[in-house]
């Protein structure tokens, strides 16, 4: 049975703080949730912890651990917005954020960092201009033929995925095997140990305003599902909300696989979830989408630390996760989409 509005909204809401909370408190070293409670105490000028006591819970939250809580907050909110207007914007439920290459040309720019040298910040950087450059290529070559036709949108995504996949895995032939490669491979996984206090809030605006920006327009992403021209007739700027949107979505793609690495299923699954929560309205989807989409990433984040000694990377456990949850909700979206 679908729960509609407010409703959903609050009951994402009560789920992420809770999610928050108990991310607060476990990995190896676990925190009680009442010494986090005297902490903030202390913190606010009380004296509720011995001073050794809140040093040491000051470095665990405030080095590492609240860092990484806000970065699975920020790339599960942004991955699950970007595929619910991917989505809206190319009118079918099997599209995600990577539709346009962008996972592609941020693979390849961050390899070309690995194998150049270049360092976090470098490799980073390239990521993310991988990722746009991609997107960008696929668009002007389906601009080539018709600029107007999704169709062609889709063959310029496939085509630009392709040539940046191309491209990456020369670089992974070509890069050393006993220092290069593996850091490849391991940044293709998906982590968010990397994550500190600057780079949070470096990727922490640009995503806020992404998400406020879509939700938004998600009103004229209705008007858009009906088809171009009815659009139009309701005084839609049918070409420059299509790709102002792809643009705005692929910009959270880009960040944000720019950061941790490749994290999958999120931008494909969540916007179904939250469909079937509060139905097809955008204006509802995108924010419930994003709600629920820091709720998906924090949960994997907490299994990565806790199940075993050695982390796992949490892009594993989002393709594992993702494929349960797909299953699950299979047959109900079978029957919202027809397929």
């Amino acid at each position: 049975m679908r729960m509609m509005g407010r409703s959903a909204g609050w009951l994402v809401f009560g789920g992420l703080v809770l999610c928050l909370l108990v991310s607060a408190c476990l990995g190896r070293y676990a925190i009680a949730p009442g010494v986090i409670a005297r902490f903030v105490v202390t913190a606010m000028g009380g004296q509720a912890l011995p001073q050794a006591q809140y040093d040491m819970v000051h470095a665990i939250l405030m080095g590492a651990r609240l860092p990484r809580i806000g970065a699975a907050v920020c790339v599960g909110a942004a991955l699950s917005v970007s595929g619910a207007t991917y989505q809206a914007v190319f009118r079918n439920p099997l599209v995600s954020p990577g539709l346009l290459g962008v996972l592609a040309g941020a693979g390849f720019g961050a390899a070309l960092g690995i194998v150049n040298g270049m360092g976090t910040t470098g490799v980073q950087a390239l990521s993310f201009a991988g990722g746009i450059l991609a997107v960008s290529f696929g668009v002007g070559v389906a601009r080539m033929f018709d600029a107007a036709s999704l169709l062609m949108l889709v063959f310029g995504g496939l085509i630009s995925s392709a040539l940046f996949t191309a491209l990456m895995s020369m670089l992974k032939y070509v890069a050393d095997p006993q220092q290069q490669l593996p850091d490849i491979v391991f940044w293709l996984l998906g982590s968010l140990t990397q994550v500190d206090v600057l780079r949070l809030a470096v990727m922490a605006v640009p995503v806020l305003l992404g998400i406020v920006v879509l939700s938004a327009c998600g009103r004229m992403l209705d008007a858009l599902a009906m088809g171009d021209e009815e659009a139009r007739t309701l005084g839609v700027p049918v070409t420059a909300l299509r790709y102002g949107t792809i643009g705005i979505a692929t910009g959270l793609s880009a960040l944000t696989v720019s950061a941790v690495g490749m994290i999958g299923w999120i931008g494909l699954i969540i916007p179904h979830v939250a469909r079937l929560l509060a139905g097809p309205c955008n204006a509802r989807v995108i924010p419930l989408s994003a709600g629920l989409g820091a709720i998906f990433l924090l949960v994997c984040d907490d299994l990565a630390r806790c199940l075993s000694a050695e982390e796992i990377p949490v892009g594993l456990l989002t393709d594992l996760l993702g494929v349960v949850v797909f299953i699950s909700v299979l047959r109900l979206l079978r029957r919202g989409w027809r397929l």
